[in-house]
């Protein structure tokens, strides 16, 4: 082979078929091009990394994480796999109230949860705004269930939930959530069967409820006489709340089918209007029922519900008045926000949570008049969705600091267990 006598016009190029001999302005031309490739190469891959980060953002700025990527959640305790229902105190003796401590963070690491029912063979479900179901199993291990078509947009996603009267038998359980029907926002209600951890549609119950990124309403819940009412909020249309032909703006009242009950005063689903948007729904001792709704400029409500009343909205609102129309038991007043939510009935008061407020208020009543409203937990735990009295005889509270609302902890959002002695 002739030996290369310019040494200096050559350079040796490695590649797969070993070194080579190139004319040296060559081999640079050769270098460079390799060298703008890999820079092509690398730019793309940051650009890659950034899109990713940013996508990521926005979903953690919207309260929202995968399923599959978000850090599970952590439960602290056990829940009680035999629950025994606390003892109903003698009259004229104090109340007995459950052993335990005051305060205790039990669950950790949810996404915006909305609603907690309590299974009668232990453990609980959770629903969290952006389309989830947490099943969280007697044995305290948790399981995440998609809910389909839940729209996450705004104060909309998966809301409300129920367990039908009969659960133990029929395994009936009923989700509110927001979806999308011909490029709008609606609300409806599905029944489900939940067995050994599955979720099975069973049936929509009400459909077409409108829908909107903000007043939804969302809350149902089972009554006394087996009746299934539901919280619908205008849709940020006040006049739906005054038209008796609109599901907007109301307290519907359905059979556990979906059916109409017959003495439904106007002969349709609804039972009362007249409602912005309401969040709330419990039963006293004595089987009345009281809804909590959010107003304009604060004058946030507590209303006594009764049958074919109408509760004012848009036409009047706080200490306003108008002939046929209901004045609320109590609401904040002008300078102050409660934002409320979640109801529970407990020892003669009626306890529903704040979410602006940040604090558990308790309506004291006198029969059906309320005289007094305590403040409970002020600041303690930021926004409080849900209060749900559980088997145990513990409050339990949904936080919901993460609805982009909120300054989230770490550890947000939570269940806190109360016991009830604090309130007395």
């Amino acid at each position: 082979m002739p030996q290369n006598k310019h040494p200096e016009r050559f350079a040796s190029l490695a590649g797969e078929g070993g070194s080579r001999l190139l004319p040296r302005g060559e081999a640079g031309f050769v270098q460079r091009r390799n060298s703008m490739k890999r820079q092509h190469i690398t730019l793309l891959i940051v650009a890659i990394a950034a899109l990713l980060a940013i996508g990521l953002l926005i979903y953690q700025q919207a309260g929202f994480v995968p399923p599959e990527d978000r850090e599970p959640p952590v439960v602290d305790i056990e829940p009680d796999p035999d629950p025994v229902e606390p003892e109903e105190p003698e009259e004229d003796e104090e109340a007995l109230f459950p052993e335990g401590p005051d305060q205790q963070v039990i669950i950790e690491n949810l996404t915006i949860p909305w609603e907690l029912a309590f299974l009668p063979e232990g453990g609980m479900l959770v629903t969290e705004r952006p389309g989830t179901l947490l099943y969280i199993a007697p044995d305290g291990s948790t399981e995440l269930i998609p809910i389909e078509q839940t729209e996450h947009v705004g104060e909309g996603g998966l809301l409300g939930m129920a367990l039908h009267p009969e659960f133990e038998e029929n395994r009936y359980l009923y989700l509110y959530l927001t979806a999308r029907a011909e490029g709008s926002l609606i609300n409806r209600v599905e029944r489900h069967s939940f067995e050994n951890g599955e979720l099975t549609l069973d049936t929509v119950i009400l459909d077409n409820i409108p829908g909107a990124s903000n007043h939804d309403g969302g809350r149902i819940a089972f009554g006394p006489d087996g009746m299934l009412y539901i919280c619908t909020g205008d849709a940020a249309v006040p006049a739906l709340s005054q038209d008796l032909d609109s599901l907007a703006g109301k307290i519907l009242r359905l059979a556990d089918d979906g059916s109409v009950p017959p003495d439904n005063p106007f002969g349709t689903a609804v039972y009362s209007y007249g409602h912005r948007n309401p969040q709330g729904l419990t039963w006293d001792s004595a089987g009345n029922l009281w809804a909590t709704e959010h107003g304009p400029r604060a004058q946030d409500e507590l209303n006594l519900i009764e049958a074919g009343n109408n509760y004012g909205w848009p036409e009047i609102e706080g200490d306003q008045s108008a002939p046929g129309m209901e004045d609320p038991a109590v609401h904040s007043g002008t300078a102050e926000t409660w934002a409320p939510s979640g109801t529970a009935y407990f020892d003669g008061s009626i306890f529903f949570t704040g979410l602006r407020g940040a604090t558990l208020y308790e309506a004291v009543l006198s029969n059906t008049e309320v005289v007094e409203v305590r403040r409970h937990l002020e600041g303690e735990f930021g926004r409080l969705r849900t209060v749900v009295i559980g088997p145990d005889g513990f409050f339990y509270l949904l936080t919901n600091n993460r609805d982009g609302r909120g300054s989230p902890a770490s550890a947000d959002d939570r269940i806190i267990r109360v016991n009830p002695r604090i309130f007395r």
